[in-house]
């Protein structure tokens, strides 16, 4: 435990050394201000916790924004070792080759966590300030399933770093799971929809088609119940669901723990 610690702390010194991670961190900081500041604004008349009306925002930015820094975080932590020699010089060391994999996603882990923390903190912070903090209990458990979805895609991105040699061809993979999970998927499971000519669908299959995109379980998780399901839509959708909180979180979990699991049994079997 202690070889991948170490490991963890020198992706997150480099991290926080990086001007890109501090650019990310700025603009999540930024968007979610402005979210906040908009978000909150027409909650006066209303009973609706200004952090309610915030959470269903944030939410959206995050499903956008969240696996995208996470797949520029990872897509490249195997090759970019590789491409610039020191990859050898790392495995020189008395480290498995799992341990260096799960090393560098800790320490990426931690660093994703600080952004969509620091990030979401000016938010809160703000929304806190202006109308009270009620609410902040789904704000929080909002912000903690957002580093959970970040985890998942840097799963992902560790696993196209693993299987691949080039940070280009790393870089193609990560922007084709970007667009499928974010965009295409709803697409193309909507278009199964209306192509069914309005009969119904199983309950257990939309369920799965929920469970196979780690986006959708996230917003489900998200904004299926409480103030935030009234708000954003999906109240009705979760209620015609069998998908309970825990079995969304564990979905998200497996979405995690899978690709990292292959991503190690990748590295193992790479030619250095």
């Amino acid at each position: 435990m202690s070889a991948i610690l170490t490991i963890a702390r020198r992706e997150l010194a480099e991290g926080i050394r990086n001007r890109w991670v501090v650019s990310m961190t700025a603009v999540m900081a930024a968007l979610a201000s402005v979210i906040a500041a908009l978000g909150s604004a027409p909650t006066g008349s209303t009973a609706t916790g200004a952090l309610d009306v915030v959470v269903v925002g944030l939410a959206s930015l995050t499903i956008f924004l969240v696996p995208l820094i996470a797949l520029l975080l990872s897509h490249d932590s195997i090759t970019r070792e590789a491409e610039r020699g020191t990859l050898l010089l790392l495995l020189s060391h008395p480290l498995s080759r799992p341990q260096v994999v799960a090393g560098k996603f800790m320490g990426q882990l931690a660093i994703l966590a600080l952004t969509t923390v620091i990030g979401f903190g000016f938010a809160a912070g703000f929304v806190i300030w202006r109308h009270g903090a009620e609410g902040w209990q789904a704000f929080a458990m909002m912000t903690a399933i957002s580093v959970l979805l970040g985890a998942v895609f840097l799963a992902l991105g560790t696993l196209a770093s693993s299987v691949v040699q080039e940070s280009s061809t790393a870089a193609g993979i990560a922007i084709g799971l970007w667009l499928l999970f974010v965009a295409l998927y709803d697409m193309a499971l909507l278009a199964a929809l209306v192509a069914r000519g309005g009969h119904a669908v199983p309950g257990w299959i939309m369920d799965l088609a929920l469970l196979l995109n780690p986006t959708d379980a996230y917003r489900l998780l998200t904004l299926g119940e409480g103030a935030s399901a009234m708000l954003s839509g999906m109240g009705g959708v979760y209620d015609n669901s069998q998908l309970t909180p825990a079995l969304l979180a564990g979905g998200l979990l497996v979405w995690c723990v899978l690709p990292l699991a292959l991503a190690m049994t990748a590295f193992s079997r790479r030619n250095l």
